[in-house]
């Protein structure tokens, strides 16, 4: 039997390859004759029987060109060799540094632990950010989904939970950069660098430029280094993801290129499994933990689309950002009452679990005051409904907060708030002791102890 085909045609990034009398497999990797760099994937076959084959860089092919298989699947390199670099989805250095040499290698198609196997989140995980850390608590060995539109500052956020949590925890940062611009990939590698994060991180991207099959890639690749340093050196995991939407979308775009009917919404028949199994596989488990901070673009800031809804089941924790909030110059600008944590009471403990339903029922009363507020004017509210209203308000502005990572664009230090010193901070504004202080006042401070 050859092994060698040739290609009968091309279609964007799917190829058709035509292998006589051949067995493959799917994920098997294909090669040109003439240039071994240039691969492509298995990942179906036509009604001729020839095979559907992913172009996996960018290549001026031409039909007829001859195919050899390798009897490989799609693997990356592993390593602690990998710390403090940035690479491409092949494991190439892409921050212009030595070559990258390591001793192991392994698919990118890896199975989620067995269900027995994995470890169930019961530790809040400070942050030091008051608004995440108080109302979307994240868990250890958790999931934490950031959402928002366009420009509203989830890049930023996700930065500085890097900044915070590898600064004060002993672990290892992976970072997956889906389909993002190359600009933000660059000033975050200066970021962490200056900020002395990077020898213990790994960055993967595969940039906006680059083509969906890149794109797809990028995020199973990552988990793959992530599970790695979990179950082979037995070591705690960050992993970051910006941006898991514009994972999905570069499914999206192969799908259509092999004409696969979309689905009721517009987006790929295989939505469901395709984040389910990327999801699936950063969980913790006896050997170590996989904490995972993800930021979701929301298209035309519709909650309601299926990408995003297919994607809010997985997370322990959701953060919602909120246009009008960043109109109002609150920041990060992020809906309060949306954003939210599954942690029960015995992991958040008493005192925060009740200090967080009060100040949820306050901000409720508060959305109903405005509206009349807006109408008829303050001085029109009961004496209850006024302080009601500043009690709220007070708390709208104590959550926003300076940040590590702009601190050379705002001129502002950034500024590490301990999770007990944010409840008791809420605590004090829903008992009554602020009450004789104005509301701006606590706009981007730290604690209470700046200025009681």
């Amino acid at each position: 039997m050859s092994k060698t085909g040739k290609i009968v045609s091309i279609n964007g990034d799917i190829v058709e390859v035509n292998f006589s009398e051949e067995n493959f497999i799917l994920g098997e990797i294909l090669v040109l004759e003439e240039d071994p760099k240039i691969k492509l994937e298995v990942i179906g076959t036509t009604e001729k029987g020839n095979l559907l084959c992913l172009l996996l860089k960018k290549a001026n092919l031409y039909r007829r060109a001859k195919i050899q298989r390798t009897g490989k699947k799609f693997e990356i390199p592993v390593g602690i060799e990998l710390l403090g670099r940035a690479i491409d989805v092949f494991g190439n250095p892409i921050d212009e540094l030595l070559t990258i040499e390591t001793k192991e290698k392994k698919s990118i198609y890896q199975h989620s632990p067995a269900y027995k196997e994995t470890v169930l989140a019961k530790e809040i995980f400070e942050t030091g950010i008051k608004v995440i850390d108080f109302f979307a608590a994240l868990t250890r060995g958790g999931k934490i989904g950031i959402f928002g539109g366009a420009g509203l500052g989830k890049t930023i956020i996700l930065s500085e939970l890097m900044h915070n949590i590898v600064l004060k925890e002993q672990g290892l940062v992976v970072f997956a950069g889906i389909g993002e611009r190359t600009r933000e990939g660059a000033e975050l590698y200066e970021t962490l660098k200056n900020t002395g994060v990077l020898s213990s991180a790994v960055l993967v991207f595969g940039q906006m430029k680059e083509s969906p099959a890149i794109r797809f890639k990028v995020g199973q690749i990552s988990a793959t280094i992530a599970e790695y340093f979990r179950d082979n050196h037995k070591i705690d995991v960050f992993f970051f993801a910006d941006n898991i939407y514009r994972f999905l979308q570069a499914g999206s775009e192969l799908s259509a290129m092999i004409e696969n009917i979309p689905s009721e919404g517009g987006y790929q028949p295989t939505l469901e499994s395709e984040i389910g199994n990327l999801q699936e596989r950063l969980v913790s488990t006896k050997k170590a933990a996989i904490t995972s901070i993800q930021a979701i673009y929301v298209p035309a800031d519709d909650i309601s689309d299926p990408a995003v809804q297919a994607v809010i089941p997985y997370f322990n924790s959701t953060v919602f950002f909120s246009r009008d909030v960043y109109q109002e110059g609150r920041y990060p600008a992020i809906d309060l009452l949306s954003s939210s944590s599954v942690a029960p009471l015995e992991v958040l403990g008493k005192e925060h679990y009740q200090a967080l339903l009060e100040a949820k029922k306050t901000l409720e009363r508060y959305n109903q005051l405005k509206r009349i507020v807006s109408i008829v004017g303050e001085a029109e509210l009961s004496f209850e409904d006024r302080i009601i209203f500043h009690r709220a308000r007070k708390i709208l502005n104590f959550m926003t907060q300076d940040f590590f990572v702009v601190s050379d664009q705002t001129g502002r230090p950034g500024k590490y708030v301990k999770r007990e010193k944010t409840i008791e901070g809420v605590k004090k504004i829903l008992d009554g002791s602020l009450d004789r202080l104005p509301d701006d006042i606590l706009l981007n401070i730290g604690d209470l102890d700046e200025i009681l």
